[in-house]
């Protein structure tokens, strides 16, 4: 019973974040008319007419939903199963997609965050936790050792899902009329990293715990 219950968790869980994955598909939409007053880049008045800024940051937008997708895809037990290419080379769409496109994309948007110095340092240290996460899963898997790649794997994805948990976040909590806008958005940062973070030590708990019994 309460492997099931602990499977049925998993897959609300890998469903919401693949509704969620979807959402953010109507959000990314609106930036396809590369218009500079539109969503967040209200906020961005400063910096969109540096054309450096806002190549990084269509790249990030465009990119990170199939981020998200390929990410899921890997913890697929029957993928993984059934079709172990299949999981080899979505894994290495998200591995690639992460460290040549995301990575240093988000280095630069975190340099001009939003939310000041407590934005800025969450987004960076964000940044270099999901490079040495994905780099980790990487070299594990090639040293043949696939528990700390699926390890590695886990926490990679819990910073690639910030993304999402920081706009649940914002939806469910900001309030215009009542809390300022940077401090907010600097605060929601640093609680998206580390409610994530939270989960993915909680899921290798379960994993190890589950291996020990065993």
């Amino acid at each position: 019973m309460k492997s099931l219950g602990i499977k049925i968790l998993k897959a609300a869980a890998l469903f919401l974040i693949f509704l969620f994955s979807i959402l953010m598909l109507k959000v990314i939409s609106q930036y396809t008319s590369f218009d500079k007053n539109t969503g967040f880049l209200v906020f961005k008045q400063q910096v969109v007419n540096n054309p450096y800024w806002m190549f990084f940051f269509y790249i990030h937008i465009f990119s990170i939903t199939l981020c998200l997708l390929a990410g899921l895809t890997q913890f697929s037990g029957r993928l993984l199963a059934e079709s172990r290419n299949l999981h080899k080379n979505v894994g290495k769409i998200y591995v690639y997609n992460i460290l040549i496109i995301n990575v240093p994309a988000c280095f630069v948007l975190g340099l001009f965050s939003n939310g000041g110095l407590i934005g800025i340092t969450g987004f960076l240290i964000q940044d270099v936790l999901w490079a040495y996460f994905t780099i980790a899963a990487v070299i594990s898997v090639k040293k043949g050792n696939i528990s700390r790649h699926k390890m590695y794997m886990i926490l990679s994805y819990a910073v690639t899902t910030t993304a999402i948990t920081f706009r649940i976040i914002k939806n469910l909590l900001y309030n215009e009329t009542r809390h300022d806008y940077e401090l907010f958005y600097g605060l929601n940062v640093w609680a998206a990293l580390l409610i994530n973070l939270f989960i993915a030590y909680v899921m290798l708990r379960k994993k190890i715990s589950v291996i020990g019994k065993n």
